[in-house]
């Protein structure tokens, strides 16, 4: 009898194991198009220090992720069970402030305004570590509403499943995620130390040389691109977050979406809703950043 009943729990126990597999892999499914994004912005948000410095930050910014999510999952949990209604208000606040960043980034670019991460000059800043500090900060801000996302994204798959499984899901995505775009994004940021390794112990004119050739001179385009990158999915992210948030913007990106789709190959399609997401995002973090410029000279002027 004592017997029966261990077999039965073990049966238990690899169903409830199965289960989680089976809906963790439709997490992962679905929050794999954030994880693109996720992957851009962290890239072109460690950018820009020391290479000696370089895995240092993407590892600090890594264990705030982490951290990011022993906060994010639990209060999912609780606010799922709770406070659902909340779930909505909050992701879009975390969108508009993807927005914002965005926004200002390009409008203090636009306005030269002297930054941190230069003396004006082209140069590194005096206080590397201050720079460093901050931009770790910066980074880690932004994955908490990437992270956000991918948390409520992965309640929604698990939203009948026992408590228990809904941890243990919400915990592996968080894990795989954490994992899969810091691992990323330290190979991205030592692209060019890897084809300096190549060159530095192969004959010149092999492959291997070759290859480190292209691997460094491709490493500041790579970059670039990636910062470029990052800031579109600010906005493409934050609109994205938006607009699900306000169902007549949805409601009308979907009908323009459908009104196009006859004209575009089908792997084009996303193309058009990502496009329109990615400019109420932009239009959305722009008036932002208007009003707190309006804020800050009226509060000067006050001062004054």
């Amino acid at each position: 009898m004592a017997g029966a009943s261990l077999f039965t729990l073990i049966d238990d126990i690899a169903t409830l194991l199965d289960d989680i597999a089976a809906m963790s892999k439709v997490a992962a499914k679905k929050t794999a198009g954030v994880l693109g994004d996720d992957l851009a912005l962290n890239a072109q948000q460690v950018s820009g220090v020391t290479a000696d410095r370089e895995l240092p930050v993407v590892w600090a910014v890594a264990k705030g992720s982490l951290l990011n999510k022993v906060i994010l999952v639990p209060a999912a949990l609780l606010i799922s069970a709770f406070l659902p209604m909340l779930i909505v208000p909050m992701l879009m606040l975390g969108g508009l402030f993807l927005c914002y960043e965005g926004a200002h980034k390009l409008v203090e670019s636009y306005l030269a305004t002297p930054d941190i991460s230069s003396k004006g000059d082209g140069s590194m800043p005096e206080d590397a570590a201050e720079y460093e500090k901050q931009k770790i900060a910066g980074a880690i801000r932004t994955d908490f509403i990437l992270s956000a996302e991918i948390i409520v994204i992965s309640l929604g798959t698990v939203a009948g499943a026992s408590l228990f499984s809904q941890f243990t899901v919400l915990s592996i995505i968080a894990l795989i995620m954490t994992i899969g775009v810091y691992g990323i994004v330290a190979l991205i940021v030592k692209i060019d130390d890897a084809g300096l390794y190549l060159l530095a112990h192969n004959p010149p004119k092999s492959v291997a040389a070759l290859f480190g050739t292209s691997l460094v001179n491709s490493a500041p385009y790579l970059m670039k691109t990636l910062s470029v990158v990052g800031t579109l999915a600010m906005f493409m992210v934050g609109g994205g977050i938006l607009t699900h948030g306000l169902h007549l913007v949805s409601d009308w990106i979907n009908h323009v979406s459908a009104l196009l789709s006859p004209f575009l190959t089908n792997w084009l399609e996303w193309v058009v809703p990502a496009l329109l997401n990615g400019i109420f995002g932009f239009l959305a973090g722009l008036l932002v950043v208007v009003v707190f410029y309006g804020f800050s000279i009226i509060r000067k002027r006050v001062a004054w």
